[in-house]
Protein backbone atom coordinates (compact mmCIF):
# COMPACT_ATOMS: atom_id res chain seq x y z
CA UNK A 1 0.00 0.00 0.00
CA UNK A 2 1.19 3.24 -1.28
CA UNK A 3 0.99 6.39 1.12
CA UNK A 4 -1.43 7.74 -1.66
CA UNK A 5 -3.86 4.68 -0.84
CA UNK A 6 -3.47 4.97 2.70
CA UNK A 7 -3.98 9.05 2.54
CA UNK A 8 -7.50 7.91 0.87
CA UNK A 9 -8.70 5.17 3.19
CA UNK A 10 -7.56 8.12 6.06
CA UNK A 11 -10.13 10.14 3.54
CA UNK A 12 -12.54 7.18 3.75
CA UNK A 13 -12.39 6.54 7.32
CA UNK A 14 -13.08 10.05 8.48
CA UNK A 15 -16.10 10.19 6.38
CA UNK A 16 -17.03 7.36 7.84
CA UNK A 17 -16.81 8.92 11.49
CA UNK A 18 -18.70 11.69 10.32
CA UNK A 19 -21.71 9.64 8.85
CA UNK A 20 -22.54 6.08 10.54
CA UNK A 21 -24.69 5.19 13.35
CA UNK A 22 -22.45 2.94 15.33
CA UNK A 23 -18.65 3.06 14.17
CA UNK A 24 -16.13 -0.63 15.19
CA UNK A 25 -12.43 0.00 14.96
CA UNK A 26 -11.05 -3.29 15.30
CA UNK A 27 -7.61 -4.14 16.30
CA UNK A 28 -6.88 -7.51 15.47
CA UNK A 29 -3.78 -7.45 17.13
CA UNK A 30 -5.12 -6.59 20.09
CA UNK A 31 -8.63 -8.56 19.52
CA UNK A 32 -10.60 -5.36 20.70
CA UNK A 33 -12.88 -3.70 18.85
CA UNK A 34 -13.44 0.41 20.14
CA UNK A 35 -17.57 0.50 19.17
CA UNK A 36 -18.65 4.01 19.68
CA UNK A 37 -22.95 4.22 18.78
CA UNK A 38 -23.96 7.59 18.47
CA UNK A 39 -27.61 7.14 18.49
CA UNK A 40 -29.11 8.64 21.41
CA UNK A 41 -33.18 7.80 23.22
CA UNK A 42 -34.73 10.07 25.60
CA UNK A 43 -33.28 7.72 28.06
CA UNK A 44 -29.64 7.07 27.00
CA UNK A 45 -27.10 8.92 24.84
CA UNK A 46 -24.03 7.89 22.96
CA UNK A 47 -21.94 5.18 24.08
CA UNK A 48 -18.47 4.68 23.88
CA UNK A 49 -16.43 1.11 24.47
CA UNK A 50 -13.84 -0.93 24.30
CA UNK A 51 -15.11 -4.57 23.50
CA UNK A 52 -13.99 -8.04 22.27
CA UNK A 53 -13.31 -8.28 18.95
CA UNK A 54 -16.26 -10.14 17.08
CA UNK A 55 -16.71 -12.74 13.83
CA UNK A 56 -18.46 -10.65 11.96
CA UNK A 57 -20.70 -7.92 11.72
CA UNK A 58 -23.71 -9.10 12.42
CA UNK A 59 -22.12 -10.88 15.44
CA UNK A 60 -21.45 -6.97 16.05
CA UNK A 61 -25.25 -5.70 15.76
CA UNK A 62 -26.35 -8.57 18.15
CA UNK A 63 -23.93 -7.58 20.92
CA UNK A 64 -25.25 -3.93 20.62
CA UNK A 65 -29.01 -5.14 20.64
CA UNK A 66 -28.00 -7.16 23.50
CA UNK A 67 -26.28 -3.90 25.30
CA UNK A 68 -28.84 -1.70 24.01
CA UNK A 69 -32.19 -3.16 24.08
CA UNK A 70 -34.21 -0.08 24.15
CA UNK A 71 -32.50 1.31 20.91
CA UNK A 72 -33.94 0.43 17.07
CA UNK A 73 -31.77 -1.63 14.85
CA UNK A 74 -29.07 -0.02 13.51
CA UNK A 75 -29.07 1.90 10.11
CA UNK A 76 -25.84 2.72 9.38
CA UNK A 77 -22.84 0.03 10.23
CA UNK A 78 -19.35 1.41 9.79
CA UNK A 79 -16.68 -1.14 10.37
CA UNK A 80 -13.15 0.25 10.50
CA UNK A 81 -9.64 -2.14 10.95
CA UNK A 82 -6.99 -0.85 12.43
CA UNK A 83 -3.61 -2.44 11.91
CA UNK A 84 -1.64 0.04 12.83
CA UNK A 85 0.01 1.46 17.04
CA UNK A 86 -2.86 2.81 18.84
CA UNK A 87 -1.00 6.07 18.99
CA UNK A 88 -1.52 6.22 15.08
CA UNK A 89 -5.49 6.74 16.16
CA UNK A 90 -3.90 10.21 17.61
CA UNK A 91 -1.11 11.34 15.60
CA UNK A 92 -3.66 10.65 12.66
CA UNK A 93 -6.25 12.08 13.75
CA UNK A 94 -8.82 9.73 13.96
CA UNK A 95 -9.24 9.66 17.73
CA UNK A 96 -9.33 13.79 17.57
CA UNK A 97 -12.99 12.88 15.18
CA UNK A 98 -14.72 11.08 16.71
CA UNK A 99 -14.60 13.20 20.15
CA UNK A 100 -15.00 16.20 17.77
CA UNK A 101 -18.24 14.50 15.87
CA UNK A 102 -19.91 13.44 19.88
CA UNK A 103 -19.12 17.10 21.15
CA UNK A 104 -20.86 18.49 18.10
CA UNK A 105 -24.00 16.19 18.94
CA UNK A 106 -23.87 17.76 22.42
CA UNK A 107 -22.59 14.14 23.68
CA UNK A 108 -20.21 15.34 26.32
CA UNK A 109 -20.20 12.10 28.53
CA UNK A 110 -19.22 10.15 25.54
CA UNK A 111 -16.94 12.38 24.37
CA UNK A 112 -14.96 12.25 28.02
CA UNK A 113 -15.21 8.25 27.63
CA UNK A 114 -12.79 8.54 24.90
CA UNK A 115 -10.32 9.20 27.12
CA UNK A 116 -10.57 6.51 29.30
CA UNK A 117 -10.90 4.04 26.18
CA UNK A 118 -8.10 5.18 24.71
CA UNK A 119 -5.99 4.92 28.01
CA UNK A 120 -7.99 0.90 27.95
CA UNK A 121 -6.82 0.54 24.50
CA UNK A 122 -3.23 1.94 25.17
CA UNK A 123 -2.55 -0.64 28.19
CA UNK A 124 -4.00 -3.36 26.76
CA UNK A 125 -1.70 -2.66 23.37
CA UNK A 126 1.44 -1.98 26.16
CA UNK A 127 0.54 -5.66 27.14
CA UNK A 128 0.24 -7.62 24.50
CA UNK A 129 3.85 -6.12 23.55
CA UNK A 130 5.59 -7.01 26.52
CA UNK A 131 3.64 -10.76 26.05
CA UNK A 132 5.43 -10.83 22.24
CA UNK A 133 8.72 -9.70 24.44
CA UNK A 134 8.28 -12.20 26.68
CA UNK A 135 7.11 -15.15 24.12
CA UNK A 136 3.87 -15.67 25.75
CA UNK A 137 1.20 -17.07 23.43
CA UNK A 138 3.46 -16.22 20.55
CA UNK A 139 5.49 -19.38 18.79
CA UNK A 140 8.61 -19.79 16.88
CA UNK A 141 8.17 -20.00 12.89
CA UNK A 142 12.06 -20.16 12.34
CA UNK A 143 14.62 -20.96 15.22
CA UNK A 144 18.35 -20.03 14.95
CA UNK A 145 19.49 -24.10 14.76
CA UNK A 146 17.18 -24.01 11.51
Amino acid sequence: MTDDDFESDLDEIVSNIDSAEVISIFLPTLRRSVVIDTRTNEHDGAMVRLMPMVASPQERLRSLRRLRPSFPRVHNLALIPWLRYVESLVKLGVWTRVVSRLEAAGQDAAASECGEVLRELQAVEKAEMASVVRGENYHTIWSAGS
